[in-house]
């Protein structure tokens, strides 16, 4: 396997870039980097040594390989199929909390819900994507934030897709339960009307209520491959995700999002970034990472 352009093929590849029960070499970093390119996207090089060691070195010893060149000669081989798989979900980052950048909830309440609970009402479709979910926060206080304002939204085609390419973090936002802590930024009324307090094996859990869980379906999507979808939607939320990507898989995505809204749709994105290539012309920046499709031609979806 040829090391990827972020790692400089004239250093040695040998070099260790980063120690400790297992030396981490140039070669290793750059062979796991090119895998989760080729997989996810998902952008690597060699200042990401400590962090891909701290990951997987553990996990390494508890399958009982001598390190990573066994682990990279097993996650490349067609038997590590699995294991290749289980790399992507210790090597992505799931960093969420309920209503994080609160900006968000509060523009899709004030200026974009109104419309779309008056075309549910009479009939119509409603369809927001909440892409790479983590482990469901974020499009539970989506969910929340339609209830505040539509309680028996779920009577309607209201719906919310929440989707991720990790499976193990997909089973957490699936099962809704919660540490006291990750419900800091919720505030007593909505946590009262909308959640359960329980106790799991002597820890205090909040349980997301069903009638929250009947509005959002969750399902394991890459979004390098491509995506199945059937319709349209009003709403996409894609945050903090992008970043990870080099820029010109951003450009491709940026595009690709546009070519998934309808009419005036809105698509919110992390703090660090910012649409950028061929999309900055189908959409129209109206807020603190907040943009609009303008509804010029594209040709982005796929």
């Amino acid at each position: 396997m040829s090391m990827p352009a972020a790692f400089d093929s004239k250093l040695p590849p040998d070099e260790c870039l980063a120690s400790g029960e297992y030396p981490l070499t140039r070669r290793d970093l750059a062979e796991i980097a090119a895998m989760i390119y080729a997989d996810a996207g998902i952008y690597l090089n060699e200042s990401k040594a400590s962090l891909v060691y701290s990951r997987l070195s553990k996990h390494i010893r508890n399958i009982g390989l001598k390190g990573f060149r066994d682990y990279c000669q097993l996650v490349s081989s067609p038997a590590g199929a699995a294991e290749r798989r289980d790399m992507l979900s210790h090597l992505t980052t799931n960093f969420t909390r309920f209503f994080r950048e609160n900006h968000h909830f509060e523009h899709l309440k004030s200026d974009v819900l109104p419309e779309l609970i008056a075309r549910a009402k009479n009939g119509g479709r409603v369809r927001i994507w909440s892409a790479a979910c983590s482990d469901g926060q974020e499009p539970y206080s989506i969910a929340l934030t339609v209830l505040s304002m539509l309680p028996n939204a779920a009577d309607y085609d209201f719906r919310i897709l929440a989707t991720d390419i990790d499976p193990k973090i997909l089973a957490l936002a699936r099962a809704g339960s919660y540490d006291a802590t990750a419900l800091e930024t919720v505030s007593p009324a909505m946590r009262k009307q909308w959640f359960t307090e329980t106790a799991v094996n002597g820890r205090q859990k909040w349980q997301v209520d069903d009638r929250v869980k009947k509005l959002i379906t969750f399902n394991e999507l890459n979004l390098m491959a491509q995506w199945p979808f059937k319709g349209q939607f009003d709403v996409i939320f894609c945050r903090n995700v992008v970043i990870y990507f080099d820029e010109p898989t951003q450009m491709k995505i940026w595009s690709r999002f546009g070519g998934m809204l309808n009419g005036k749709g809105h698509l919110y994105i992390g703090h660090s970034e910012r649409v950028s290539g061929d999309a900055k012309s189908v959409f129209d920046n109206i807020g603190i990472t907040t943009y609009r499709y303008n509804g010029k031609p594209h040709g982005g979806r796929s």
